[in-house]
């Protein structure tokens, strides 16, 4: 039987890695993650588990000690925030390359500036090209079952890349829902222990980790990381059919809501998924009219050819940013969106909005009125701003 409680995001993401009870947990504070290390501290001097935590100078620090435990074949992870993760940015890079299975704990900020400590996705979606998966949650329940994927999709030997799971800053990782917990000895069936292949502390075995690489082999090592990219969309659907027939709970790499018979749809990502599905709950019960969501869970890898498929009957889709790319055009979702709807040669209508910056709220008038603009823009195929913001104050 699951358990049944109350929790924060945040407390649920402490509470997966006490089940998991990893090696190494090296950590330095920033608001809104702060609490994670915090909790997993307290089971540790509580001798709950035997999780080695490090005490580190700054949030590049914490990553570079997280480096050097994985890649001494440690299961390691970290966690972190916003100029937290701005701070840990080359490191990023070297756990990509060095094809290093850590697990990145991201509650999502903006990043400054200026200072603002509300959620965005600028932190993660600044990172979206530094060869990391990255997968999002709506609600704390999601984030609770992701994190527990979380190693079983790193570590997996066609993969081995970092990954990131990321939740939205207060709006889920502060705020208390209901959730449904694993038993832990299922857990720890689920996740497995760690046993690489290669590591700097095998005996048996000379190796160097993040070594130079000349000419000759730097583009072969980038391909290689691509190829693993590439081979983990596999292995995150194997993952969740397998965390499903635990939980009962259902993953993909997006989640399709009253999409069976839309003609107009939203694309989104994180905790703004509630709202958007509660006014398309509201249009449908007073209108009629069909409208749908799709919410990415998956954001690297880039379901390109899922997402068309699944975006192909509409008449119109809106693809809403909460981050600024600052490109002509769009935002990354945006620019993703409407890359793998040109690629399918696809003749929907595509518009792309802004919206939640520095944490602004976006409500249920604002998802309705959205739904109308793509009505119009269905009819008369104008497309008057491909760069507009909800809910900006004007002059």
């Amino acid at each position: 039987m699951a358990i049944r409680e109350r929790l924060s995001g945040n407390e649920a993401v402490a509470y997966a890695i006490k089940q998991i009870n990893p090696d190494v947990f090296p950590a330095f504070p920033i608001t809104p993650s702060t609490e994670i290390p915090q909790y997993v501290a307290n089971y540790i001097a509580n001798g709950e588990i035997d999780t080695e935590f490090i005490h580190v100078e700054s949030e590049h620090s914490a990553m570079s000690a997280t480096l050097g435990a994985s890649a001494a074949g440690a299961r390691a992870l970290t966690a972190t925030s916003s100029c937290g993760m701005a701070l840990m940015w080359e490191e990023l890079y070297v756990a990509a390359s060095d094809r290093l299975p850590i697990v990145l704990a991201l509650v999502n900020r903006a990043l400054t500036g200026p200072i603002n400590i509300n959620a965005d996705h600028s932190d993660s979606m600044g990172a979206r090209d530094t060869g990391w998966i990255q997968i999002y949650a709506e609600s704390n329940q999601e984030v609770y079952d992701n994190f527990l994927q979380a190693f079983p999709i790193a570590e997996h030997k066609d993969v081995h890349l970092p990954i990131m799971i990321c939740q939205d800053g207060f709006i889920t990782s502060h705020g208390v829902e209901n959730i449904l917990l694993v038993e832990d000895d299922l857990v720890k069936d689920f996740v497995g222990e760690y046993e690489p292949e290669h590591y700097l502390l095998n005996a048996k075995e000379k190796m160097s980790v993040g070594p130079y690489a000349v000419s000759n082999y730097y583009m072969e090592t980038k391909r290689a990381q691509r190829q693993a990219m590439m081979n983990a969309k596999q292995v995150i659907l194997d993952m969740a059919e397998k965390f499903e027939k635990m939980t009962g709970r259902k993953y993909g790499f997006f989640e399709e809501y009253c999409m069976e018979d839309a003609e107009y749809a939203i694309v989104i990502i994180g905790s703004a998924a509630g709202t958007c599905k509660a006014a398309i709950e509201q249009i449908r019960a007073t209108t009629g009219k069909k409208v749908g969501l799709v919410k990415i869970r998956v954001f690297r890898p880039f379901p390109e050819e899922e997402l068309a498929q699944a975006l192909s009957k509409l008449k119109a889709v809106a693809i809403m940013d909460r981050c600024e790319m600052f490109s002509a055009t769009s935002g990354p979702l945006g620019a993703e969106v409407r890359a793998a709807l040109y690629q399918s040669k696809s003749d929907v209508e595509a518009v792309n909005y802004f919206y939640g910056l520095g944490g602004r709220d976006i409500t249920v008038q604002d998802f309705e009125d959205i739904f109308s603009c793509l009505e119009k823009i269905a009819e008369t195929h104008e497309i008057t701003d491909m760069y507009s913001y909800i809910g900006l104050r004007e002059k």
